[in-house]
């Protein structure tokens, strides 16, 4: 996450009445100072304000919207900017997508935030806020960065919860929250989510709702039924998830042994059982439990084979590991957590070259990812 302070590139001058900001001529007020985004070429407190254009202005305006939400002056600087700028909602949107597409996520948190402060009601934004953090945790988690992944997270559902508050019901926010949830193995809180998005479109018809939508409905009506039927959202579920993600494994293979007594059928648990053998270190009675849940239909999940090869990577069953991560790979090719782990089961089998190529890929998904990054760097060394 960056550090620095953004609110450091702008200063804040007072301007003549004669200057225009616009077509228009709109007026500003010379008793309220504007903030002015510094060029990289201004020495620390000097600038010459012949030379300051409206793009430096509204660029300054953007900074204080998205950085400074207690600024007295809120309400004038996005009154300058809607008259300056008409479109500029419409204008900032198309980018954030855009760069989030291309994942230049600093910049696309910047025009987010710069979208919230300038209309901070708007529901649509927040929503589309909630999108972009959850798809950073993503990336984040990917290449290893679980920390940052989990801070992501956190701001993720902050806003997710923020939409599905709205006065006036935003089905999307509750569709999107639902698969947020289920990433997060909160599957209560993810069929409450579905459960909602179906009550706020079952009046709707067919014809209305397109093909797409139809699509989620029944989508979101099979997740609810797969939840019930498997009773993922029994308390002793969650609580299980809970205790081994903040590190507490033993209690919560307590609590999940409990819950696999009476619902044996259910992979999810035995990956999950699996998942606090792993981190035990008790790689063999991990591989036991997801082959287990492989068998109650965990096979159609890319984890639950990527962790089976974690598992004989420890024990030297290489075969095995990479039998595990072909399959995995087969699932989502483009996983670059899978990736790494064949560039690992390479290098465990001695296979250098081989591995280069394998950390080599992952950093063409995704140049950012840091574990790639620092393999490459080992292999270059020896």
């Amino acid at each position: 996450m960056n550090t620095n302070n953004p609110l450091d590139s702008i200063y804040f001058i007072s301007l003549p009445e004669t200057f225009k900001m616009s077509e228009e001529a709109f007026k500003i007020d010379p008793t309220i100072q504007l903030p002015v985004q510094k060029k990289d070429k201004d020495a620390p407190g000097v600038f010459n304000p012949e030379e300051i254009t409206v793009e430096q202005i509204l660029a300054g305006i953007l900074t204080v919207l998205a950085y400074d939400k207690k600024n007295a002056n809120l309400d004038y600087y996005r009154s300058i900017i809607k008259k300056a700028k008409p479109n500029i909602k419409q204008e900032l949107c198309e980018a954030a997508i855009l760069k989030t597409k291309n994942e230049d996520y600093d910049i696309a948190e910047e025009i987010f935030l710069a979208l919230l402060g300038y209309d901070p009601e708007d529901m649509a934004i927040i929503l589309n806020m909630a999108l972009f953090l959850d798809q950073r945790a993503d990336s984040y988690r990917r290449g290893g960065l679980n920390e940052d992944a989990d801070a992501y997270d956190a701001d993720a559902e902050y806003y997710y919860q923020q939409a599905m508050s709205a006065e006036s019901p935003l089905p999307e926010a509750f569709f999107n929250a639902g698969f947020f949830f289920m990433k997060q193995r909160k599957y209560r809180e993810a069929k409450d989510s579905f459960e909602t998005y179906i009550a706020l479109t079952c009046d709707i018809s067919d014809e209305d709702l397109g093909e797409n939508g139809v699509y989620r409905k029944e989508r979101a009506q099979e997740i609810v039924n797969n939840i019930k039927n498997q009773n993922m959202d029994d308390v002793r579920f969650k609580n299980a998830y809970d205790l081994i993600s903040s590190g507490q494994e033993e209690k919560g293979l307590e609590e999940i042994r409990i819950f696999l007594q009476n619902n044996q059928k259910v992979w999810n648990a035995w990956f999950l059982l699996g998942w606090g053998l792993r981190k035990l270190e008790r790689y063999s009675d991990a591989a036991q439990a997801f082959n287990e849940a492989l068998k109650c239909g965990g096979d159609e999940n890319a984890d639950t084979y990527n962790e089976l090869s974690l598992c004989y990577i420890q024990e030297k069953d290489f075969s095995g590991a990479e039998k595990c991560l072909k399959c995995a790979f087969a699932l989502e090719p483009e996983n670059t957590k899978i990736i790494s782990n064949l560039g690992y089961l390479a290098l465990a089998q001695g296979k250098k070259t081989e591995a280069r190529q394998y950390f080599t890929a992952v950093l063409e998904y995704d140049p950012n990812d840091s574990i790639a990054a620092n393999e490459l760097m080992k292999l270059e060394q020896e």
